[in-house]
Formats: C-alpha cells, sequence, structure tokens
C-alpha cells in the first residue's frame, strides 16, 4: 500500500530499493514515467517497501533485511 512508505519501519534499506530499480530499469515494462506496466505502480516509490513484489517475480533474488533466502 502506498501510504506504508510513511512508516520507516516498512521500508527496505536504501541498497535494497537501489538494487530492485536497477531490475526494474532493464525491463520493458517500465515506462518514462518510472511506471510499471504490469502492475500500475511508480517504481521509484514501490521498490523501497517491504512488503512489495514484482508481478513478474524479477525481484527474487534480492533478500529484504532479516529474511532467509
Amino acid at each position: 500500500k502506498p501510504w506504508d512508505l510513511l512508516d520507516k519501519s516498512l521500508r527496505v534499506s536504501d541498497d535494497i530499493a537501489h538494487e530492485r530499480m536497477e531490475i526494474c530499469k532493464s525491463c520493458k515494462h517500465l515506462t518514462i514515467t518510472q511506471q510499471c506496466t504490469k502492475c500500475g505502480c511508480f517504481m521509484e516509490l514501490k521498490t523501497k517497501l517491504k512488503n512489495a513484489y514484482c508481478p513478474l517475480y524479477k525481484w527474487m533474488d534480492i533478500q529484504n533485511e532479516g529474511e532467509q533466502k
């Protein structure tokens, strides 16, 4: 949920957000406005949320803090 961005405990580290965004930047479904055509989200924001996921499962190899692979 977008309002989760207001709660810092629901965000990933800057490093993980950056890794996710780099994956998105290489995806054909990312528009010039940084919006995903699959989920409709603005990815600069979505990549920062712990409970967010890529609808194409491209973030599967990126681990959130404290989670086991």
